[in-house]
């Protein structure tokens, strides 16, 4: 059994999650709420939440835990050929941004997937995060095509340790372009680590590799110690990513 919490419980011990041997590997807890402060506390301590409409609010802290190093974001052939296209834009149809439209983003993600199927991010999801991001703690980075939001991706980030949500394209390589930005932004301002939580092929692709809870919590308490980053700019589009394009 896992505990139930009510809105003035603190979390049980992450080493109390479920584990590989069970129906569900990381589960900890159930309830609560998706307040801004119960968010900022799970993150601190290695949780996240994830759930589907109509269940109740579960609380996760898998082992191994999914990460990309910064320093190895992936870069393949046809997202390269992506990258040089947005950052000639010699006509001025692409941008990139951060932060300009997160709601429109965590929407966007939340939107039904070419299957049909929709995601977890509800309603719920969407009002605690922007939350958020009103109080300066999630971020979204954006591409934009004539005036159009395209792509997308969200997260958390606290101090120095940046937490990866959700993506969403409307164009080839779109959600990948958008965190290659993002990755870039990161590693100048000296984050090391994106958290990926779970393990999927295409995270694998993008240079994301498992590592030990153990290890996970160990940077992560190092991380979101540091000050945080308070100037979310975008750098210029003639020099980003040099390295990966050249």
């Amino acid at each position: 059994m896992i505990p139930w919490l009510e809105l003035d419980s603190p979390f049980p011990p992450v080493h109390r999650a479920l584990g590989a041997d069970s129906s569900a590997p990381g589960l900890l807890a159930a309830g609560a709420d998706l307040s801004p402060q119960r968010l900022l506390l799970a993150y601190q301590h290695g949780i996240f939440p994830w759930f589907s409409e109509g269940q109740p609010i579960l609380w996760w802290s898998t082992d191994p835990r999914m990460v990309l190093q910064t320093a190895k974001f992936k870069v393949s052939p046809s997202l390269k050929k992506s990258l040089k296209k947005v950052l000639k834009n010699t006509d001025g149809r692409w941008q990139v941004r951060f932060d300009s439209a997160f709601e429109a983003v965590m929407r966007a993600c939340a939107a039904p997937r070419k299957n049909g199927l929709g995601t977890w991010i509800s309603e719920d999801i969407v009002r605690g995060y922007c939350s958020l991001h009103e109080m300066g703690y999630a971020h979204s980075s954006e591409l934009w095509c004539d005036g159009e939001l395209v792509a997308g991706a969200y997260g958390v980030c606290i101090g120095r340790m940046f937490f990866g949500e959700s993506m969403f394209a409307r164009v080839s390589d779109g959600s990948k372009i958008a965190l290659a930005f993002l990755v870039d932004f990161l590693r100048k301002h000296d984050v090391a680590m994106i958290d990926c939580q779970q393990e999927t092929a295409h995270l694998a692709s993008l240079g994301a590799s498992p590592i030990r809870r153990t290890e996970f919590l160990a940077h992560l308490h190092a991380a979101i110690a540091l000050p945080a980053i308070t100037d979310w700019q975008v750098g210029d589009l003639q020099t980003l990513l040099q390295r990966e394009t050249s």
